[in-house]
């Protein structure tokens, strides 16, 4: 039996329930309208509007270039195609790390524009700090530990942290830290299996994971990602659970051929007038 009745709008509680309960948490991104009503039939419980998009939907070589206003646009329309789950804003990089009151600034931004439930940031350190001050506002918030993307150059690129014994205690550590600033859930990313069992003992809310194990409460992938869409390279822990991306190209083409041979469109794809009018558009353009 579900932790919570089908058919309503998730809450928070709901999932600190799944986790009691031991049902997994089924998370996915989106960045657009479509994206968001494909999420909300495939009942999902929780949709994240991740600085992603700075790669998968906007062409950056990166996640770092993304800017407020496009992710509050992209949040907002996917906000239009959703009414069950919970939904994460991704805050991007530069716009809340240098103050808790730029973190806040920002967090409220999202939340009165864009309507969503959470707001993400990412690491330990001086986001402990932001975290606490957001959740003080009112808030609720998602930490992210690991590979935190927004910095990887520091983190000697894309790839699993904790590898070492004394990172895995670093990672560990900001994680508890997350905690206990006020944190509603925790993303974990990219990291040996090993630490995340180490770690699931020691907290009492929900945990994500991505490229993390088994043993978090819940797992999230990108939806480009897992519906084989986009063209870039996908990470280790990715599973393609489709191949749009060729289904796409495929049909594309097919249209494109059709127009240049003229078989498209057919009459049966167009409009016709009534014959009354049709001769009367006629007898009109001959007076002329």
């Amino acid at each position: 039996m579900s932790a919570y009745a089908p058919g309503r709008p998730i809450a928070l509680g709901d999932l600190a329930a799944k986790k009691a309960a031991g049902e997994p948490i089924v998370m996915v991104t989106a960045y657009d309208y479509p994206g968001a009503q494909v999420a909300e039939a495939a009942d999902v419980d929780m949709v994240l509007v991740g600085d992603s998009a700075a790669m998968t939907v906007l062409g950056y070589d990166s996640t770092v270039p993304v800017t407020v206003d496009e992710m509050i646009m992209l949040t907002k329309a996917v906000r239009r195609g959703l009414t069950r789950p919970l939904l994460v804003a991704d805050l991007p990089f530069g716009s809340y790390e240098a103050s808790d009151a730029d973190a806040i600034a920002t967090a409220q931004r999202f939340v009165k524009e864009t309507g969503c439930d959470l707001v993400k940031i990412e690491r330990g350190g001086t986001s402990v700090d932001r975290a606490r001050a957001l959740v003080a506002a009112g808030i609720p918030v998602v930490g992210h530990v690991g590979l935190t993307p927004q910095t990887a150059t520091s983190l000697g690129g894309y790839r699993a942290q904790g590898r070492t014994a004394e990172a895995a205690l670093a990672v560990i550590d900001s994680a508890l830290a997350l905690q206990d600033a006020g944190c509603a859930l925790l993303v974990v990313e990219a990291v040996p299996s090993e630490v995340t069992a180490a770690l699931m003992p020691l907290l009492e809310i929900p945990v994500i994971g991505i490229g993390a194990g088994s043993a978090t409460d819940g797992q999230v992938l990108v939806f480009h990602d897992l519906l084989g869409i986009y063209d870039g390279g996908a990470a280790k822990f990715v599973k393609r659970y489709a191949e749009l991306r060729s289904a796409m190209i495929d049909g594309v083409a097919a249209y494109a051929d059709e127009v240049r041979s003229g078989a498209y469109p057919a009459p049966e794809h167009g409009y016709a007038m009534p014959a009354d009018e049709a001769a009367r558009l006629r007898e009109l353009l001959a007076g002329r």
